[in-house]
């Protein structure tokens, strides 16, 4: 509980929800005692401080009154004050009295607020009070601690330490009950409205209620662990935060979640967190107080405040309070614990708390994060901070499937997250992104259309990114982004912000957790708009390849047969593959494949592999000429690095094909990803090996191409050219069925000779066709290429129905597409006498089951059988990324 003027307790920028569930407790306790018996303190405690009161006055020497109308902090209702009215000692007790205030007071009770401030601090003890609480909508009694001398800055994250609050007591439960909690809680962390708060709520056994009659709060506080009592019994305990370490000495996770706290480093007065014994290691001092209403009370229970209960004859009564000390060791307040069986277990008392994972150390590697573009990445879930809505894909014209996110009438952020209390798909993981490598040139980016605009006419679109849990952030409307439009209704629009910038502005780039896409708080109701190719790249980065064999060796890495005795040959192939490596296996066993090794006649250069690490591949084509005698015998894949310091050894059906060799050329890709996953260090790629299981591969002949190292998409050739002013070599303009014969006519300034085609009465398609035995291979652009051709509609088919297609064939029709032209991105059908651009993407055609390696035939054709009298031109045809 926040007591600390000027101070908010919990809530931040309308949170309210959220802070009542952390403030109340996260777990609230049931108690089953009657297997547990309820020892007192151990021994060993030795008391070096108390009040009885049993004078007639309270003790100035012990206690001061704090007047002020601040309101602890909280929007409390009350005055403090050092009237008699409101605390006095009678009885042996102090009295604690929150009475209703005269009519024009500046709040509408009085009550009081006692501490030993600068009287007595401490620092590790056990502390502890026998009272009976005030009951009554609105009522907060509390026994509490702050810190002295707020070492570590103010408010929280000098530390709190609530041992016990009892909020509402008797005030109806939601399920008609007296409430009947109290709760121990601890603040700490970064400052407002950034703080952190854990604690866990205590019902007393047999229906008690701590308003009915004395029971005794109490806390052992010793160094790095705190625990809370009521009447002795154990109920709660907190940690300081444990790190855990790689080899390098480099904190790297947490091996428990406790507290923690941010400070200004006194030396460098640079921001620094803390997973240490602070915040709760210095000297703290006690307060007692009555506080009435406030954003906790008020909002839950009956809520309000109910004013008959704010009288003479609802005390706050205290008996004692007390101060141990453990004689053991005074110093650090172990050795006296009071313990019990699971008192150190997070099913039974211990209390995880809200340290963040501390950020590991960069591995200085650029890579790119794709957080959504048509597939959900399970470790980023989307997300509705506050709404109540759940964001779901849905299809869309242009872009497939998208997510589509709401906005109703309770104020929200949404967008994407990778925190572990929000991603839901079983085998997400939380992914916290780390882009300092990339900051010169990435970029934070994503597309967005707005289906319906806020109901608000004011309201402005915005982006916020947060790194590390919330540590840093930054908030930015649409407009500040590089292409400074706002979002207009019904449009695909993308927005993108330099990493740079947001550096800049103050982000911490290692541990990017969250990216939002939202209208400003509060003013977002009855907006509906997509989401989609939401990512951090860079968008023209250079990235490394390595071709280890094509057509001839690389002669930095030779082929190489580990330790058959057999010399490796260069032969001819076929017509697409051309000249080959042949590998053969004798009776002695061994592995084949590429070296770079210098000892083994290599390069001695290995390839750095590590900027390639998100999308790249190891990628081969091979053919089995002659099987093993072992007729079951697995073919394998091995990587090495770094003079076999690491290695990975996979089946080649675990490649992304999943095929088994056979007599016919097949490729296999292999996700660096995934090697790095299993332990390859991608930095120093030395060995690349292709081979029968070991002593299972005599007799096997087989052939292997196109050996590379690659990220797909990248660094990809100019776009093939199927027809611009002529055909591409090797390639025609075809009539498959009809017998007529394509031309190359002269048309406008703007398109010169291009490809016509006529149809006949002779049903047909007609298109680009190449020879035999010749091939296109777009794999590497299909993440970013497309089939893309411009075409002019000279006269429609006489069939009006006629609907104009697009087939693309591959591997001499093996695989192939067919779609409609209005499938195209443009999606407009022909229009007589217009040139008209049409682009089908390559991951689209893929998806589809379009083998991009081997493109052989792309045609455009009315309908079969409905195109006769049609006459058209295609131009400036090409595949590839443009």
């Amino acid at each position: 509980m926040i007591k600390n003027s000027g101070t908010t307790k919990c809530i931040s920028l309308g949170f309210l929800m959220a802070a009542l569930q952390g403030c109340g407790g996260d777990t609230n306790t049931n108690t089953d005692l009657s297997s547990v018996k309820l020892d007192g303190p151990t021994a060993g405690w030795q008391l070096v401080w108390s009040d009885e009161f049993e004078g007639s006055s309270i003790d100035a020497a012990k206690w001061a009154h704090e007047v002020d109308c601040a309101g602890g902090g909280n929007q409390e209702s009350q005055c403090y004050t050092a009237d008699a009215a409101n605390s006095f000692v009678a009885d042996g007790m102090l009295n604690i009295v929150a009475l209703k205030a005269p009519e024009g007071a500046e709040k509408p009770y009085t009550s009081a607020r006692l501490t030993t401030k600068g009287k007595a601090d401490f620092t590790y003890g056990r502390f502890e009070m026998r009272a009976k609480l005030p009951s009554g909508q609105g009522s907060l009694p509390a026994f509490w601690m702050l810190p002295t001398d707020n070492v570590y800055g103010i408010w929280p994250r000098s530390g709190e330490i609530d041992i016990v609050e009892g909020v509402n007591l008797k005030a109806a439960t939601t399920d008609g009950n007296p409430e009947a909690y109290v709760h121990g809680t601890l603040h700490y962390g970064r400052e407002w409205p950034k703080n952190e708060h854990s604690g866990k709520a205590y019902l007393l056994p047999n229906g008690a209620n701590p308003a009915d009659d004395f029971h005794t709060y109490a806390i052992e506080w010793q160094q790095g662990e705190i625990r809370w009592y009521v009447d002795d019994y154990l109920y709660a305990t907190q940690r300081r935060s444990e790190l855990r370490y790689n080899s390098k000495g480099e904190a790297v996770g947490l091996a428990h979640k406790g507290w923690f706290t941010e400070y200004y480093d006194q030396s460098s007065g640079d921001l620094q967190l803390s997973w240490s014994d602070a915040p709760f290691d210095e000297k703290f001092h006690l307060i007692v107080n009555f506080a009435v209403g406030g954003y906790w009370p008020v909002s839950v229970n009956e809520t309000g405040i109910d004013d008959t209960a704010f009288n003479e004859t609802n005390k706050y009564q205290i008996d004692f309070v007390r101060v141990y000390q453990c004689a053991t060791n005074p110093d650090t307040g172990k050795g006296c614990e009071t313990v019990r069986p699971g008192y150190d277990k997070s099913e039974d008392a211990l209390v995880e708390g809200k340290a963040p994972v501390p950020v590991p150390p960069s591995d200085g590697t650029p890579k790119d994060l794709l957080i959504f573009d048509s597939s959900p990445n399970p470790n980023w879930a989307a997300w509705d901070c506050c709404g109540g809505s759940t964001p779901g894909l849905v299809d869309d014209a242009d872009k497939g499937a998208v997510y589509r996110f709401v906005v109703g009438d309770s104020p929200t952020v949404n967008g994407f997250i990778s925190r572990a209390a929000f991603i839901t798909d079983p085998a997400g993981v939380p992914s916290p992104f780390d882009a300092a490598p990339i900051e010169a040139s990435g970029v934070l980016s994503f597309a967005m259309k707005v289906v319906s605009a806020p109901a608000n006419p004011g309201s402005t679109w915005m982006m916020k990114v947060e790194s590390n849990e919330g540590a840093t952030a930054v908030e930015l409307p649409l407009t500040a982004s590089s292409e400074g439009a706002a979002p207009a209704v019904g449009q695909w629009q993308t927005f993108s912000f330099p990493l740079s910038e947001l550096a800049a502005k103050g982000l911490d780039l290692s541990a990017i957790d969250v990216v939002m896409v939202f209208p400003a708080w509060g003013t977002g109701s009855g907006a509906e708009y997509l989401l989609d190719e939401v990512k951090i790249a860079r968008p023209n980065a250079s990235l490394p390849s390595l071709t280890i064999f094509t057509d001839n060796e690389n002669p930095d890495w030779p082929m190489w047969d580990c330790c058959g005795g057999s010399t490796p040959q260069v032969v001819s192939d076929d017509a697409e593959h051309g000249i080959v490596s042949e590998f053969s296996i004798g009776a002695s066993p061994t592995v084949m494949g590429y070296i770079n090794r210098t000892a083994l006649g290599g390069g001695g250069n290995p390839f750095d592999a590590s900027t390639l690490y998100e999308n790249g591949v190891v990628q081969f084509d091979l053919k089995v000429v002659n099987a093993p005698s072992t007729a079951d015998a697995p073919w394998l894949f091995k990587v090495e690095s770094d003079n076999a310091a690491s290695a990975v050894e996979l089946p080649l059906t675990s490649s992304i094909e999943g095929v088994v060799p056979s007599s016919e050329w097949q490729t296999f890709s292999f996700r660096l990803k995934d090697l790095a996953d299993g332990g390859l260090d991608l930095s120093a790629i030395d060995v690349l090996m292709m081979f029968p299981a070991w002593g299972q591969g005599e007799g096997a002949v087989y052939r292997v191409d196109n050996v590379k190292i690659y990220q797909p998409g990248s660094g990809a050739p100019s776009a093939f050219s199927l027809f611009a002013d002529t055909v591409a070599d090797a390639w025609s303009i075809w009539d498959c069925c009809a017998g007529s014969t394509p031309t190359v006519e002269a048309d406008d300034a703007a398109h010169g000779a291009v490809a016509e085609y006529v149809i006949g009465a002779q049903p047909t398609v007609v298109g680009f066709f190449a020879e035999d035995g010749v091939y296109h291979d777009a794999s590497a652009a299909v993440d970013t290429g497309v089939v893309r051709f411009e075409m002019k509609l000279v006269s429609a088919p006489n069939d009006s129905s006629s609907v104009w297609k697009f087939k693309i064939e591959s591997g001499d029709a093996s695989t192939a597409v067919e779609l409609n032209l209005t499938d195209s991105t443009e999606g407009a059908a022909p229009v007589v006498g217009q040139w008209q651009t049409y682009t089908f993407p390559l991951k689209t055609l893929a998806d589809m089951g379009l083998d991009a390696s081997a493109i052989d035939v792309v045609m455009v054709f009315p309908a079969w059988g409905t195109g006769e009298g049609a006459v058209f031109r295609l131009d400036n045809a090409l595949i590839g990324t443009p």
